[in-house]
């Protein structure tokens, strides 16, 4: 992967880290949960298909956005924290390669194949 977007990645997640830092909640928390978003990856045990699926789901950027705003509305700290954590994670994963799943397996991603 480029190293302009690895610093892109960098940056979002440096974004992460400062909106957590506007919650009203214990930094423990951040270290707790940052891997939580790789439950996703229990779907590869049925398939391909259905783990690139799961995945991408706690993987995807735009639904990160969206439970964060979804939180800022209806002022739910926890759906705030969920947003960031899902975000927080999303961007440190693409700054070691890490994309959205196709179909093929695991190691291709939006970002290339992993390892190459």
């Amino acid at each position: 992967m480029k190293l302009s977007l690895k610093i892109e990645e960098l940056a979002m997640l440096i974004l992460a880290v400062f909106l957590f830092s506007q919650l009203d909640i214990s930094w423990w928390w951040f270290a707790g949960l940052f891997l939580v978003p790789d439950i996703g990856m229990i779907g590869y045990l049925a398939n391909n298909k259905i783990g690139a699926c799961t995945y991408n789901i706690f993987h995807h950027k735009g639904i990160a956005i969206a439970i964060y705003l979804a939180g800022i509305t209806l002022e739910n700290a926890y759906l705030q924290l969920a947003g960031i954590m899902l975000f927080a994670h999303s961007s440190f994963d693409r700054c070691f390669g890490y994309g959205l799943k196709y179909e093929k397996g695991f190691k291709f991603t939006h970002l290339g194949e992993i390892g190459t």
